[in-house]
Parts: C-alpha cells; sequence; structure tokens
C-alpha cells in the first residue's frame, strides 16, 4: 500500500509535468494581442490634477470600456501608474500589506499641453512624463533622453468585470452599464467562464479579468530580476518561447534553465546598462507572466513624442511586458539611476531584509527527517567528535505526531525539551517544520480551534477547503485574514506550543500553499478568501504564512528575540520575515551552478537571506561533489545542508577522512567570517543594499561583468568563484577595477584588477579574493558554535589598495535580540587605514554597548615590512601607528602577518 508520502510525490510529477499547459489560456489569449494596434486613447479633458496626483480617464475604442489612470511621482525619484476600471461591476483586488505604508508623493505639475498631449514635471534633474493620447501611451524622459516609455508598443489590455449574457442576474443596473459604455462581449470565446484541465475545473465567476502593460527600455540589454526561476542571472529573450511565469508551485525536481514557475514570486525587474540602474515593480500577486524582447530603440517606438527627445535608431532596447490574471495594474517605476539607488528605492517600498539573530547566519545541519531523540543526539555528538562547528538541527515532518503541526510524535520524541535542553547546553539550537495544511482529525486541537473560528479557507460553494497533502486530508487556513494570523502566531507561545523552549525555531514549507490532488499541486483558483477568490491572492499566502509565523516567534518572547523563520513561498516584501531556500534542488552539478543565479536573483530584489539545499535535497552526491557544494554554500548567505528521506545519509564525516576535513575547513571559514556577515546583514537592514551581489552592483561601468553568474562578491569587498565542475584542475575568475587590487584570502597574493585570471585548483580550494582598500574582520578563534565564539576576540585583515589605505567596518551588538533598535544597544565602527595609521571612527555616537571582546591580531598585507608599531589612545578608542609590512611576492609565505594582542580594547565604555 502506497503511503502518503509515495501517493504526495507521485501527484506532484505528474501534474507538474502540465505546468505550462494548465491555465495558459490567459498567455495564449493575451499573446494574440499585437503590437501597435493598441485601441486605448487618453481623454485629455477628464484630467484632473492635485498636488501630488493626475489622473484621467482611458477609453478602450473596441467596447467604448473606460479606465481610471492615476499617476504619482513619489519620494526618492519614482514614479507610481495605477490603471484600474473606471465603473466596476464591484471592486478589485488591490495588494494590502506589501507595501510599508503609503508611499510619501511629491508635486506634479503640468508644464505643457496641446490637443494629444501633455508633459508632466517629475521634479529635478529635468525628469518629465510626456503622455500622449492617441493611441495611449507615457514616457519618461530625462533630459533629452527617453529611459521608459510605457504602452509604446500598444499591448495595455485590460479585461473588464462582466456577467454572462445568458444568466438572470445579466439584467437591471448591470444591463444598463453595459448600454452605457456599448460593451461589445465575447463571452463564447473558449476559457473565458471556466478551465478545464483533467479533473480540474476553475470556474470563473466574473469572467476573464486579465490586465496587461508594455514597458519599452531604450539603450539597455541586460534586465535581471524576477525570481524565483532556476535560471540565468540576465533573464532571457521569450520571443518564439514561454514567458517567465511567477506563479507560487510545489515543484517535484525542477528543470534547469527553464521559465517555469517555482516556489516563490517576486514581481520586481531590473534594468542595468552603463548609463543608468532601474526598477519596475509590478505589485500584482495573481498568476503573472513576463515577455522578454530584445529589439533596436525606434523599430518599436510609435506615437508623438515632443521634438526634443531623442531616440536612437541603433540603440539596443529590451521590452518588459506583465500580464496577470486578475487585480488592477499598479506598478512602481523605481529610476535609479545608480544600482544603490534602485535597492533603496525599492526597500523603501516594501522594507529591508530582516536582522537575524547572528546564530542563523552559520551552519544548519537538516535532513527528512532526523528519526528520534537518540538520533538527533547522535547527530549532535558526531560533529563535537569530528570537530565540525554547527549551530542549528532541523526536523522535518516525521517528528510531528501525524504530521499534526505543533506536537511531537510520542514515540520518537517523547522528551521535546530535554532534548532542546541538552542542545541548549551546548548553545544549539533546534528548527521544527510547521507548515500550514491542518490534518483534519477531531481529535486535534489546532483544526478544532481554525474549525470553530471558521479560519479556514473555503470552496466555491461555501464549504471549508480541503485537500491533500502529508497528514492526508488536510485544511488549508486563510492566512489572509489577520485575525487568523493572530491566532496563528498565538499558537507559539510556550503555553500552547507543548514541548517547545526558547531555542527552537520554525521552517514554512509546503506554503505555496502546495495540494496534492489540487491543479498544479495547489489550491483551486475559485477557493475563497473571505471575498476574493485565490486567484487574486495565490502569490502572498507563504508571504502571510511567514509573517504569522515570525510574529509568533516575537510574541513568545514579549518582543526581546528576534525570530528565524525559513520559508519556501515567497513575495515581495518576504524579505522582512526572515530567510528564503531555493527548493527541492538535486545533488547534481547543475544544480549547484545554478544556486549562484538564484541567490543573486532573490538578493536584486531584496531577499539577501537566501540559499540552496547543500549537497541537494533529491538523489546522492558523490563525495567530489558534496565537498564543492559546501564550499560554495560556505560563501552563500543561508548555509544549510538537506537531503531527501530516501537518500543515504551525509553528514559531513560520512564521506572519508579526507573529505570529512575538507568539509570541515569550509565550515571553519564562513565561521571565522561570521562578524563580516552579521556587519553586511545590519547594513542591508539599514539600507536595503544586497548582501550577495553581482559585480555589476559594485562595477557598473564595467560591461565585462554584466553577464557573470559563476562568481558574485559578499558586500563590495570579498569576489568569491566557487568550483562548480566536475573534475575541475582550474577556474578563470575575472577581477574587476581598472587600477584596483586583489589579494587571495589564502595566500596573500596580489592581483591586478581588470583582467581575467586563470586560478590553478585542488579539492581544498575555494577561490576569494579579498578587495585591495578595504579591512574585513573575523574571528579567527572557531569554536563548536557561534553563540561561543561572541565574546571571543577579531582579527582585523587589512588589504591595503594601490594607494596604501584601507577601510572597513566593524558592528557589534547581543547578536539577538532587539536591542540595537529599541535601545540603541551596539557598537558600530568605521576603521581606517592611511598614511600607516590604523584608526577607528564611531559610526552611531548616540548607542551605547560594551563587549568582552577586543582585537586580538591586526593581519596587514599589500606593503612593506615594519620597523616598530605604536598603539596610543584617542577619543576613548585606539589609534594604531604602523609602519606597513612588505610582502615579496617572490617569497609570497613569509613575512606577511603583523600580530600585535591589544588585550580588552573593548572593554572602554565609550565604545
Amino acid at each position: 500500500m502506497m503511503s502518503v508520502t509515495d501517493i504526495g510525490y507521485v501527484w506532484i510529477f505528474l501534474l507538474n509535468t502540465y505546468q505550462f499547459f494548465f491555465q495558459c489560456i490567459l498567455k495564449m489569449r493575451q499573446r494574440e494581442l499585437k503590437p501597435g494596434q493598441s485601441p486605448y486613447r487618453a481623454l485629455l479633458d477628464t484630467l484632473e490634477l492635485s498636488n501630488s496626483r493626475l489622473s484621467l480617464q482611458l477609453i478602450n475604442d473596441n467596447n467604448k470600456v473606460r479606465l481610471l489612470l492615476e499617476l504619482y511621482r513619489l519620494q526618492g525619484n519614482m514614479t507610481r501608474v495605477k490603471i484600474n476600471e473606471l465603473k466596476p461591476l464591484k471592486p478589485r483586488y488591490e495588494v494590502p500589506d506589501v507595501l510599508l505604508s503609503d508611499p510619501i508623493t511629491e508635486a506634479l505639475s503640468v508644464v505643457a499641453q496641446d490637443e494629444n498631449s501633455l508633459v508632466v514635471s517629475l521634479g529635478g534633474k529635468d525628469q518629465r512624463l510626456i503622455l500622449s493620447a492617441q493611441p495611449f501611451r507615457l514616457d519618461i524622459v530625462e533630459g533629452s533622453q527617453v529611459v521608459m516609455s510605457l504602452n509604446s508598443r500598444g499591448l495595455l489590455a485590460f479585461e473588464h468585470l462582466r456577467t454572462r449574457k445568458d444568466t438572470a442576474s445579466h439584467s437591471g443596473t448591470i444591463r444598463e452599464i453595459y448600454k452605457m459604455y456599448r460593451i461589445k462581449e465575447d463571452d463564447d470565446k473558449p476559457g473565458m467562464w471556466e478551465e478545464t484541465f483533467k479533473s480540474h475545473t476553475d470556474s470563473k465567476p466574473n469572467g476573464p479579468t486579465s490586465i496587461s502593460l508594455d514597458f519599452s527600455l531604450p539603450g539597455v540589454e541586460h534586465v535581471y530580476g524576477i525570481p524565483e526561476h532556476a535560471d540565468t542571472l540576465k533573464l532571457k529573450n521569450t520571443d518564439g518561447s514561454d514567458p517567465y511565469r511567477l506563479y507560487n508551485l510545489d515543484v517535484f525536481q525542477y528543470e534547469l534553465h527553464n521559465p517555469m514557475a517555482l516556489y516563490g514570486a517576486v514581481p520586481v525587474l531590473i534594468s542595468h546598462s552603463t548609463d543608468r540602474t532601474m526598477g519596475i515593480f509590478w505589485l500584482n500577486a495573481a498568476e503573472t507572466w513576463v515577455d522578454i524582447s530584445s529589439n533596436t530603440a525606434g523599430k518599436t517606438m510609435f506615437g508623438k513624442i515632443l521634438d526634443f527627445v531623442q531616440v536612437s535608431s541603433e540603440a539596443p532596447q529590451t521590452d518588459v511586458r506583465w500580464m496577470s490574471e486578475s487585480g488592477i495594474i499598479d506598478v512602481f517605476i523605481m529610476l535609479g539611476p545608480k544600482p544603490a539607488d534602485v535597492f533603496t528605492q525599492y526597500a523603501s517600498l516594501t522594507g529591508t531584509q530582516s536582522f537575524p539573530p547572528l546564530s542563523a547566519l552559520a551552519y544548519h545541519q537538516c535532513r527528512w527527517n532526523y528519526n528520534d531523540q537518540e538520533d538527533v543526539k547522535t547527530v549532535d555528538q558526531g560533529f563535537d567528535e569530528h570537530d565540525i562547528p554547527y549551530d542549528f538541527i532541523w526536523l522535518d515532518i516525521e517528528h510531528a505526531d501525524g504530521k499534526r503541526y505543533f506536537t511531537w510524535d510520542p514515540s520518537k520524541f517523547p522528551q521535546p525539551k530535554e532534548m532542546l535542553q541538552g542542545l541548549m547546553d551546548k548553545r544549539r539550537k533546534l528548527v521544527a517544520i510547521v507548515d500550514p495544511h491542518i490534518k483534519v482529525d477531531s481529535g486535534y486541537k489546532i483544526h478544532n480551534e481554525i474549525r470553530s473560528k471558521n479560519f479556514y479557507v473555503k470552496n466555491k460553494d461555501g464549504g471549508d477547503y480541503e485537500g491533500w497533502c502529508w497528514p492526508g486530508n488536510a485544511g488549508y487556513p486563510d492566512f489572509t485574514n489577520p485575525e487568523m494570523r493572530t491566532w496563528w502566531a498565538s499558537q507559539f507561545a510556550y503555553d500552547q506550543y507543548e514541548g517547545s523552549m526558547e531555542n527552537q525555531y520554525i521552517w514554512n514549507d509546503m506554503n505555496e500553499p502546495s495540494v496534492f490532488n489540487g491543479p498544479e499541486v495547489t489550491m483551486h483558483k475559485d477557493a475563497l478568501h473571505g471575498v476574493w477568490e485565490h486567484r487574486d491572492v495565490h502569490n502572498l499566502y507563504g508571504l502571510y504564512v511567514q509573517k504569522a509565523t515570525a510574529d509568533g516567534l516575537i510574541q513568545r518572547s514579549e518582543g526581546v528575540q528576534r525570530p528565524f523563520v525559513l520559508t519556501r513561498a515567497f513575495f515581495a516584501g518576504s524579505q522582512r520575515y526572515g530567510a528564503v531556500w531555493t527548493g527541492d534542488n538535486a545533488a547534481e552539478w547543475g544544480h549547484l551552478k545554478i544556486s549562484i543565479p538564484m541567490c543573486l536573483s532573490l538578493g536584486l530584489v531584496g531577499i539577501s537571506f537566501c540559499g540552496a539545499d547543500v549537497g541537494g535535497f533529491f538523489k546522492h552526491p558523490s563525495a567530489e561533489l558534496l565537498v564543492r557544494w559546501y564550499q560554495a554554500g560556505a560563501y552563500q548567505p543561508f548555509f544549510r545542508a538537506h537531503a531527501h528521506i530516501d537518500t543515504p545519509r551525509r553528514e559531513p564525516w560520512l564521506f572519508g577522512p579526507e573529505n570529512t576535513a575538507l568539509i570541515r575547513e569550509a565550515i571553519r571559514q564562513r565561521y571565522a567570517l561570521l562578524p563580516y556577515w552579521y556587519q553586511l546583514f545590519y547594513n542591508a537592514h539599514r539600507t536595503g543594499q544586497p548582501v550577495m551581489r553581482p559585480l555589476w552592483v559594485e562595477y557598473p561601468d564595467d560591461f565585462a561583468t554584466f553577464s557573470i553568474e559563476d562568481e558574485y562578491l559578499i558586500g563590495k569587498d570579498l569576489l568569491v568563484h566557487p568550483v562548480t565542475d566536475e573534475g575541475a584542475t582550474g577556474v578563470t575568475a575575472y577581477l574587476p577595477g581598472k587600477g584596483e587590487v586583489w589579494y587571495d584570502v589564502h595566500t596573500f597574493q596580489k592581483h591586478d584588477g581588470d583582467q581575467s585570471l586563470y586560478i590553478p585548483v585542488t579539492m581544498s580550494s575555494i577561490p576569494v579574493f579579498q578587495r585591495g582598500g578595504s579591512i574585513i574582520c573575523r574571528k579567527d578563534r572557531v569554536r563548536r558554535s557561534s553563540s561561543c565564539m561572541e565574546n571571543d576576540p577579531y582579527t582585523l585583515y587589512v588589504a591595503l589598495g594601490s594607494q596604501g589605505s584601507a577601510e572597513g567596518e566593524l558592528y557589534i551588538d547581543d547578536f539577538h535580540t532587539f536591542s540595537f533598535e529599541e535601545a540603541k544597544q551596539f557598537v558600530h565602527r568605521r576603521l581606517s587605514f592611511s598614511a600607516n595609521t590604523l584608526s577607528s571612527r564611531n559610526l552611531a555616537p548616540d548607542s551605547q554597548f560594551s563587549t568582552a571582546s577586543w582585537i586580538e591580531k591586526i593581519v596587514i598585507f599589500g606593503g612593506s615590512q615594519p620597523s616598530s608599531a605604536t598603539l596610543k589612545s584617542a577619543d576613548c578608542f585606539f589609534l594604531f601607528l604602523l609602519v606597513i609590512i612588505k610582502i615579496d611576492i617572490a617569497h609570497i609565505f613569509t613575512n606577511i602577518f603583523l600580530i600585535y594582542h591589544v588585550d580588552n580594547i573593548f572593554n572602554i565604555h565609550c565604545l
């Protein structure tokens, strides 16, 4: 007899085979539209202008339906465009809870107008918006250059709400509306009122409600973003192929280099050229498709543009078309112009990456499943016996009593607090899975309370929606309901979640949501969340689950402790609630390679805390692949090994002593760099800048970096080129920056920037370079967990630039509470080396914090041999007067360290 697990994966395999064949009528219908045949024109006589809002009506000349266009200039060099029906039969869905607040607007003014156009000033830098009336089109202009155009290809489409002609309700007021606008219906086309695939029927009570808008980007060849896809960093041309799909799905063994939908969806696209960086944020939570075309500017440009606007006929151009199944058009245009500006602009809309506790940045050990308490204890001891640090051990679905979440299997985990206390005694932690499908069982408290409170998602007939998942028959809580989220958060209280303790954290899986017997292994689109259909909210579901869980972990500590929650499904704004991983990958070299562009894409759209299952979830890695994956994972933001229940065990010491040593060294490198990772996450939390970033982010004028995806930067000061090819004996890394220098962090050998460097590698090699001109803080005393290292001393690695100077930062707090925000309890220093002097400046003079850590060593490379060093005190901190160290390239392994012991320097209270 097949188990629920077996049945689940059979469903997932069969249904995901047909991902592009189900629910694709939207795509086909929208793609029938031809460029240059726009039926929409702007009615300039309906113009209304307030201090911060411009509105006017658009009319579709084919069916006379009117739309309302709203334009806003937003603080921070952004423009918002909203298009909705002027008089919909009922409200259309507008995405809530993703924006931090209503964006701050700035003044708009009309500076010119004629019978077919108007020009609106957008503020500084000579920015204007030109609105052409017939056909309707928007051009954003800076100086004499068009930087972006909307509807320049005429692909705006807005399917209005309607009722079927053959229904009794098609009368009265509705009939008058149809008559008023002389609406021409095409109700008889396939897929207008329902779609059927195999045994699934998707009813459409409102008929087709899709929307579409195209954007043209003159001068642009490279666009990025719109995760999640197992594809290249630079988005591909979709002419003649499927568009990129954004629709959160539980995908079984996903294909590589495919635009198919995966577990999460962030509808943010970033364009980059040597001239500027821009972003498009399409705020819509329904199924969305994105077409990308590459053209030469001018070929798709039409309509009147004022004479002073220049469009080169030879310049490259990228055209992007967004298509969503329902909702409204609500788009934020982020005008940069620098990469850092776009990240700041997007962060101002949806928030920054949550600041994780330090331990969450360390190493995580997971598999589906550790069998019982004794197994957990044995694995924990194995790390100690093999001198390998780790911070978290994870429990998958088998730990719960019959997959009833918030419970423990009484035979396998009879004393969870004893297990947790054993980990706590070693200053380690545990993560347990809590999925959002709830076993339908009258003896299960969680189910009974959700049902009694009427918190389940409903089917189209009004009953509780039920589907199959790991526990068998399951209900799905309606996380779009804030009352449901509040109740869910309350269940993480220690007196509710029996057996839990403060060193237990949470993993939300299957939250796309996954429904084994649903269409495409997810929820039916006509299921109901209050008054809204699931089709409207689908891509938001996972965000809401993670938000409610994170809120629960914060509340259980009365707001003191920072949470850690991992999610598989995500949307724009998910960065505020925790970490993301790339889902069920496979133990294949291609999956190791693709983890880099997948994580880079997530970082570009705000989700810095991301990683891939080390070793691959499915299948069994060779020893070589496993070692290389640990070496890569140690230099990615979220560092977790994970494996399928049917794979052989693969704890780090099971592949022989030689491979154990290699894995140990990779993990130890991660732990030594934790101060740097922590500082970068603090900055990401404050500014929205990505932690793991493509080279072009820091070298925006270097065209050679624009398509690089096999290497990346951690912050701006470490360049990493993992070895991702089987049997590799060397890699070629591009070191950017003309006039800059880079140092191999293992040998301290110096290399000039602006070159491709061949690097011979062995199995112990992890090619990593520190940028000349940087100071990186490390902790070289690696212990069994990050918590054991909190008060250990720091080592400063000073890599001198071509001018003999360097800069860096040091950030310290208590590593796990919100005191850094609420009480300004932290240290944040700017470290500078110049003119043979190492000095420190306080970046947060109003903060107060004491730490037991001190500066143990200073390692300087790139200069000459010192004859002496002097320690001075200045402004309650320290100055080091040093003569720079000599590095003789011919004798690179000698005379490269300057080590001075500075006892308890951080005990000075004024830090």
